[in-house]
């Protein structure tokens, strides 16, 4: 096998893929601390989803994936409160 072979199915399943939380908030290319206070996630609890020690449920998943595709107008109805 070649260094450039494409991945099996199998190799990619075994794969690590960040967690949601890091992903996203990594794509928006901020911190921690402004993820947490411009969306309202306790830094504590995103620490613990970014290190996998805990899940975010569904409803908060959702969210999160809603950030990821509309962050300045989460941030912008968040604001408005």
């Amino acid at each position: 096998m070649s260094d450039d072979a494409p991945f099996t199915d199998e190799q990619l399943a075994a794969m690590k893929h960040p967690p949601l939380a890091k992903r996203v908030r990594r794509t928006l290319g901020l911190s921690q601390d402004a993820f947490a206070e411009r969306f309202g996630i306790p830094l504590r609890t995103l620490q613990e989803w970014e290190q996998g020690r805990r899940e975010p449920d569904a409803a908060t998943a959702s969210y999160l994936r809603v950030i990821e595709r509309e962050p300045d107008v989460v941030a912008r109805v968040l604001a408005a409160e």
